[in-house]
């Protein structure tokens, strides 16, 4: 698959979409019914089936053991003979692996970076060392699920009636997990819970922390400061349950630390900064069959412009690029990156075997409803959120992401996971895109959330910010749409509130990547 192909900018408005000259399936763009007939364009295709919007059909009789294509990628082969007209879905089409060429570096191109004086701005919010947030939260953590309860108490306190003297606060958020102790360590779970959590701590879009523990955990709170680089002071405090009195009384003085840093915290404004400040966490979720035609290339759009702008992409959900990773080693600016990129898929594939895992091939009950044969398919789609600018770098969970352009973070599929992830890391925005309607929101890097189809848009259309559906429905190409949604992600940025914000989302969406034993 070629970059060409997949920023095809328009689909003929007809109802079986071909995405490429080479495939052997069509894309239903709404719902058929047998016996229907339907020109398109070299041919008539008789339906045989009745079929979702969304989902694939026959282009023409594909044999048993045939490779079928979409985007002229192999996403399966056919279980049996399928004709012309036939829905082909999980049913008659089965996940079959085999080898691709890395073929490393073959698609680097140069990027067209725009000159400095010439960059997009937004309304930043610059700390004193220099890093650029978009928002201006708080933040309470937990060094253990024991000491969890404590920090949602002192987060409750502050009501808005309480923050109404310090209006540059965006709120007071207890970020608690369910870790911290019953862990191997040292192990790589508890070296990635400790840079999760010091990551958020260390976020630009922090104004101040305060990290609680019980005492006896594995994770000490004095452990963790040292062993991550953090430096208490008037905006990180740390406190110990069983030193301070108690749960009351920790509560009560994480109160009296909060109150403290309100002041200095509200002593902050926005100013003009330019786009390359930005580093946005990718993710999907609840993807459909148009994803990978609307709202994934159209993001992916977006992020060429804002690499071009000075920007950072970040590309996470390692199973959810499984069976395309040969379209981003291709990309890797050296070979070395694109082996590292290797490296995490071979590392899956040990951490996966023997497990009913969507890496192993099973796709979620709304990505199948939606059109989503298995993980190749939903891959195709999910690796288009990149663009087509190099691969410059590859990092593991959470961490510290420091080289700007398309970059990809290691993590799992899991939303909340690979969000945390990607926002520990430095994201300071988070663009989501979804088919079936995800209801998810994070703090304190704000979600943008994509529909890929305008029905799902107007149904859900409290909780999505943008309809890439217009892509579908003829009204823009995925050229125009990916710079309707850069423009979007600046006002965004700039302090607009997201759909997710305004609802309140974002108090439980924590959820840091659990990998060892509980014992």
């Amino acid at each position: 698959m070629t970059s060409t192909t997949v920023r095809d900018p328009v689909f003929p408005m007809l109802p079986l979409i071909r995405l490429h000259a080479a495939d052997n399936v069509l894309i239903a763009r709404q719902p058929l019914a047998i016996g229907q007939q339907i020109d398109i364009g070299d041919g008539v295709v008789r339906m045989k089936a009745q079929v979702p919007a969304g989902h694939k059909v026959a282009a023409r009789r594909i044999a048993r053991g045939e490779r079928v294509l979409k985007y002229d990628t192999v996403i399966g082969v056919a279980m049996r003979d399928i004709d012309c007209g036939e829905h082909v879905h999980a049913h008659n089409i089965e996940l079959v692996d085999y080898d691709r060429d890395p073929a490393f570096c073959q698609d680097v191109r140069p990027v067209d970076y725009v000159p400095a004086h010439e960059r997009a701005s937004f309304m930043g919010i610059v700390r004193p060392d220099g890093r650029v947030g978009t928002r201006n939260f708080i933040g309470l953590f937990s060094s253990v699920n024991c000491s969890a309860t404590v920090i949602k108490k002192i987060a409750e306190w502050f009501t808005p009636e309480r923050l109404a003297d310090y209006p540059n606060v965006d709120g007071v958020v207890a970020f608690a997990q369910t870790s911290g102790c019953g862990m191997s360590s040292p192990s790589y779970h508890f070296e990635v819970l400790q840079r999760t959590i010091a990551g958020y701590v260390r976020h630009p879009n922090l104004g101040g922390a305060v990290i609680v523990g019980l005492g006896c955990e594995r994770n000490q709170v004095a452990n963790l400061v040292e062993a991550q680089g953090l430096q208490p002071g008037p905006l990180l405090h740390t406190m110990v349950m069983q030193e301070v009195g108690g749960t009351r009384a920790t509560i009560e003085a994480g109160i009296a630390a909060v109150r403290e840093m309100l002041p200095a915290a509200n002593r902050v404004e926005r100013r003009p900064v330019p786009a390359s400040h930005l580093k946005i966490g990718l993710e999907c979720g609840g993807s459909d069959g148009f994803s990978g035609i609307t709202a994934n290339p159209a993001l992916g759009a977006a992020m060429d412009i804002l690499v071009r702008h000075g920007g950072t992409a970040i590309l996470s959900e390692t199973p959810e690029i499984h069976g395309v990773e040969n379209m981003l080693t291709r990309r890797a600016v050296t070979p070395e990156v694109g082996r590292k990129l290797l490296a995490r898929i071979e590392w899956w594939k040990e951490y996966t075997r023997g497990q009913n895992a969507q890496f192993n091939g099973v796709v979620g009950h709304g990505n199948q409803a939606g059109g989503l044969a298995n993980i190749f398919e939903k891959s195709l789609g999910s690796a288009m959120k990149g663009g087509t600018t190099p691969l410059q770098a590859v990092y593991e969970y959470a961490e510290p992401i420091d080289t700007a352009g398309f970059v990809f973070m290691d993590s799992p599929g899991y939303d909340p996971v690979a969000s945390t992830g990607q926002i520990a890391s430095g994201a300071n925005l988070i663009c989501f895109t979804t088919g079936r309607g995800s209801m998810f929101g994070s703090k304190p890097a704000p979600t943008i959330k994509l529909s890929s189809n305008t029905t799902m848009y107007q149904r859900l259309k409290e909780d999505m910010d943008i309809n890439c559906g217009r892509i579908l429905d003829g009204e823009l190409t995925v050229q125009e749409m990916g710079q309707v949604i850069f423009d979007d992600i600046l006002r965004y940025a700039s302090g607009e509130k997201t759909k997710s914000e305004l609802l309140g989302l974002g108090d439980h969406e924590f959820i840091p990547w659990h990998l060892g034993i509980v014992s």
